[in-house]
This record gives structure tokens, sequence and C-alpha cells, in this order.
């Protein structure tokens, strides 16, 4: 798919990956472009940079994404792309409480639901229309350090293969990006962590990457090329590369 001329929608818009999604996809001649946070002022600043929409959105509130999709379809027009990129981290694993596991569940992976589920039958009545949802490298590998991260990972990108399976015969297009680090708010501090193996990759290459994959209309968008020969060893040898992981553990995994 095309950007030029198309409404689209990025969450998590206010920095980071989402912010450079925004400023890609208005440098490659988008109609529109409405970018959503929790941080209002910092969706707003964005969409100011690129002449777009800003919007205060918590994705975890599938009430406030239906009102987003809604205001904009009513507004501006069919949505054409949605980009699903809002994301949260925490440390620690089945200790981690309850209440922090739901926040991160509703963010990392409800969001992603609540975006198809309001959507996807939108799309599919005038034909088609494109997901791009924001998972991780930890969605394909795991996660050093952080269990509700690696678990909502995973489960993001398993919602996006079923997103596509079970609608690409509709004309629903979907793209999910699973990068290692990426300079954001989310890794400050982490410039050395295990994700970093592979170096810190500025936010700005992974959104060409994605802009790249939609017009490509790939589905696994690898900013971090290295990672597709890791998913290549895992599923060669399950025992072996858990090995691998443990002594990434006992070498970064520092105590919670």
């Amino acid at each position: 798919m095309e950007i030029k001329d198309r409404i689209v929608v990025v969450t998590g818009a206010a920095g980071g990956i989402g912010r450079a999604l925004a400023e890609c996809f208005a440098k490659a001649g988008a109609k529109r472009v409405i970018c959503a946070d929790l941080d209002g002022e910092g969706a707003q600043a964005t969409a100011d940079a690129i002449g777009g929409i800003g919007r205060r959105v918590n994705v975890a509130e599938e009430s406030e994404i239906q009102a987003l999709i809604d205001e904009v379809e009513t507004s501006e027009g069919p949505i054409d792309l949605f980009c699903s990129n809002a994301g949260i981290s925490t440390r620690g694993g089945p200790e981690v409480s309850n209440d922090v596991w739901q926040r991160i569940w509703d963010i990392n992976v409800m969001a992603h639901v609540y975006a198809a589920r309001h959507l996807v039958p939108k799309m599919t009545a005038r034909g088609g229309g494109y997901l791009l949802n924001t998972a991780s490298a930890a969605g394909l590998l795991s996660q050093v350090g952080s269990a509700p991260y690696a678990v909502t990972k995973h489960a993001a990108v398993g919602l996006a293969e079923w997103l596509a399976l079970t609608y690409g015969d509709d004309g629903i297009k979907v793209s999910v990006l699973c990068p290692q680090a990426v300079r954001t708010a989310m890794t400050k501090g982490k410039e050395d962590g295990v994700a970093s193996i592979n170096g810190m990759m500025e936010p700005e290459p992974v959104a060409q990457a994605c802009l790249k994959a939609i017009q490509e209309e790939t589905f696994l968008v690898l900013p971090h090329p290295e990672v597709l020969e890791y998913m290549r060893n895992k599923t060669a040898d399950y025992d072996r590369w858990i090995g691998g992981m443990r002594k990434l553990n006992r070498r970064y995994n520092d105590p919670v």
C-alpha cells in the first residue's frame, strides 16, 4: 500500500517510534496523520510539526480507541492505516503484581484487539485496509528480566498473525514491527542492556523500515536483521537456544 493521500492513525505518537512513524508518513504524502497518545500535549506537538491532528487517547480503554476511530472516520474519512504502536515495559517475573500485569496486558495486547474490533469491520466493508502493530523482538525471542514484556509481546505477535491469516482474504493487510533496542523513553538508561546487544537503533530508520514493509505489504518488520537468524536458531534447536538465553540472563539480568 502506498501512503500518499491516505488517512493514517498512529498511537504512542508523542515520541520515539510513534513520532518517527507520524513524521515518516507525513513526508510520504499522507492526506492526514492523526497523532494519538496518553500524553496529549506531546501528541499535539507531533501533530503541529507535521500538519496533522493531535488527540489525547488512553489506549488501555476500549471506549477511547472506539471514540478515536469514530471521530476520525466521521471528520476526516475512512482510516486506511492504523498503527497500534503504544506500549510499555516493566521488570520482573511472576512476582509482579496483578495490577501491573493487567496494565501491561491492556496496553501491549488489548489495545491492538480494540483497534481491530472496531476498525476491521469498517475496513472489510469497504474492501480493505492496513494494520501496523508494534510488538518487539521480545515477541519472537524473549526478554531477559521481564516476563510481562516477553509474554505480552508474544501475544501481540500472535494476534497480528491471526488477523493476517483470518482477514487477508477480505483485503486486510497486517504488518508487525519487531525491533530490538530503539532509542526511546522506554530504553533511556538501558543503552548497555541485553536488547542493545546489536546496537541501539534510532527511531527514524525503524519508521523507514515500516514504510517499506507497508509499501511491499510484508508481514514481519525486522529493523535489526540479526533477529531473523536468532529466530532460525531458536526453531532449529530449542534447547540450545534456551541455553544461550540462560547465558544472557546471567550476564544481563541484575536483581530486581
